[in-house]
C-alpha cells in the first residue's frame, strides 16, 4: 500500500503539472493581449508598451510560463490586472462561500440520493419505487440553472420563503443568515446532483440484490435489512465511492454555474468577472484552484476505495 501511494502521488503531481500547463497555454491562445485589460480605446504605444512590460506580455512564451510557475511553487497566485490586489487571497476569502455551499449542496444529495435509489432498487415493483426511477432519469437531463430560476420563482418570488441571490456583507458572522441566503443554492445542485448519484446507487444496490452472499446470509435467518446493513452496505459502495468523487467535483462546477444565478460572491463570480475583464491573473488563480480540488478529490476516493475493498488491496499485492 505504501508504494501504491508513493505511485499515486508521483502521478498526481504529474497530473497537476500538466493541468498548469494546459491552462496556461489554453489562456494566451485566446484572442487579445492580456495588457488590454489595463488600456483603453484610445491608448498610445507607450501606454500599450508600459502595458504590456506590466504583465508580463512582452517577455516570449516560455519565460512567461517559467515566471509564473515560480510564483505558484511559492504559494502566489499573483495579482488582479484590475484591482492590483493579491489573487490568493481574494480566492480564500471567496472560498468561505463556495466551499460550504460545495460541501452542504453534496452532502444533501447524497442522503437524498441513498434513499431514492435505495427505495427504487428494492421497491422497484411498487409505483413509488417506478416513480423514483423516472426521477432520477428526469434529473439528469434537467439544467441545474433551470432549476434555480424556478426554485427562486416559488421560494422567493411566489412565497417570500427565502432570498432570491445575495449574501451578507458580514459574511458568517451570522450564520443562520448566511444559511438562508445558501438555501437555494443548495437545494438546486442537490435535487440535480442527487438525480444523477441515485442512477449509481440504484444499480449499485440492484447488483448486491442479486449476488450470492446476499442470499446466504438471508438463507442464514438474516432479514433484509439485516444483510444489507451487513454485507450489502461494504460491497456496494465500493463502485459508488469513485462515482462520489467525480459528482463532488462535479457538484463544485455546479457551483460556479449557481453562483452566477443567485449572484454570490464566490469563485464563480470571480471567474466571469475576470472572463469579462480579460484579466488573466484572475481567471488562472480560479482555474488552479478548481484544478487541484479536482485532481485531490480524486486522488482520495481511489485511496478511500482500496482501504474499504480488501480486494483492491490484494490486486496491489499482488503487482509488486
Amino acid at each position: 500500500m505504501r508504494a501504491y501511494l508513493l505511485r499515486r502521488s508521483a502521478f498526481l503531481v504529474l497530473s497537476l503539472v500538466v493541468a498548469m500547463v494546459v491552462i496556461f497555454v489554453l489562456l494566451r491562445l485566446l484572442p487579445g493581449d492580456p495588457a488590454n485589460a489595463l488600456l483603453s480605446i484610445d491608448a498610445t504605444p507607450e501606454q500599450i508598451a508600459a502595458a504590456r512590460a506590466q504583465v508580463g506580455s512582452d517577455q516570449p512564451v516560455w519565460q512567461q510560463f517559467a515566471t509564473w510557475a515560480g510564483q505558484l511553487l511559492r504559494g502566489d497566485l499573483g495579482e488582479s490586472y484590475i484591482s492590483s490586489r493579491e489573487v490568493g487571497p481574494e480566492i480564500t476569502a471567496r472560498l468561505g462561500v463556495t466551499i460550504p455551499l460545495t460541501l452542504m449542496s453534496f452532502a444533501l444529495a447524497l442522503v437524498l440520493a441513498l434513499v431514492i435509489g435505495i427505495t427504487a432498487a428494492v421497491k422497484a415493483d411498487r409505483w413509488y419505487g417506478i416513480a423514483l426511477s423516472g426521477f432520477s432519469q428526469l434529473g439528469v437531463a434537467v439544467p441545474v440553472f433551470w432549476v434555480g430560476v424556478l426554485l427562486v420563482w416559488i421560494f422567493a418570488l411566489q412565497l417570500g420563503w427565502l432570498p432570491s441571490g445575495g449574501f451578507p456583507r458580514d459574511d458568517w458572522e451570522d450564520p443562520a443568515d448566511a444559511l438562508r441566503s445558501l438555501a437555494l443554492p443548495i437545494i438546486t445542485i442537490a435535487i440535480v446532483m442527487s438525480a444523477s448519484l441515485a442512477r449509481y446507487v440504484r444499480s449499485a444496490t440492484i447488483d448486491v440484490l442479486g449476488s450470492d452472499y446476499l442470499r446466504t446470509a438471508r438463507a442464514g435467518g438474516a432479514s433484509m435489512n439485516e444483510a444489507l446493513l451487513r454485507h450489502g452496505v461494504r460491497n456496494g459502495s465500493v463502485p459508488v465511492i469513485a462515482v462520489l468523487g467525480i459528482e463532488l467535483s462535479t457538484t463544485l462546477l455546479g457551483a460556479v454555474v449557481v453562483e452566477s444565478v443567485f449572484t454570490l460572491p464566490g469563485l464563480g463570480s470571480m471567474l466571469l468577472t475576470g472572463i469579462e475583464q480579460h484579466d488573466f491573473a484572475n481567471i488562472q488563480g480560479v482555474l488552479v484552484i478548481s484544478t487541484l480540488f479536482v485532481v485531490l478529490v480524486g486522488f482520495a476516493a481511489d485511496i478511500v476505495q482500496r482501504v474499504v475493498d480488501p480486494r483492491l488491496r490484494a490486486s496491489i499485492a499482488g503487482q509488486r
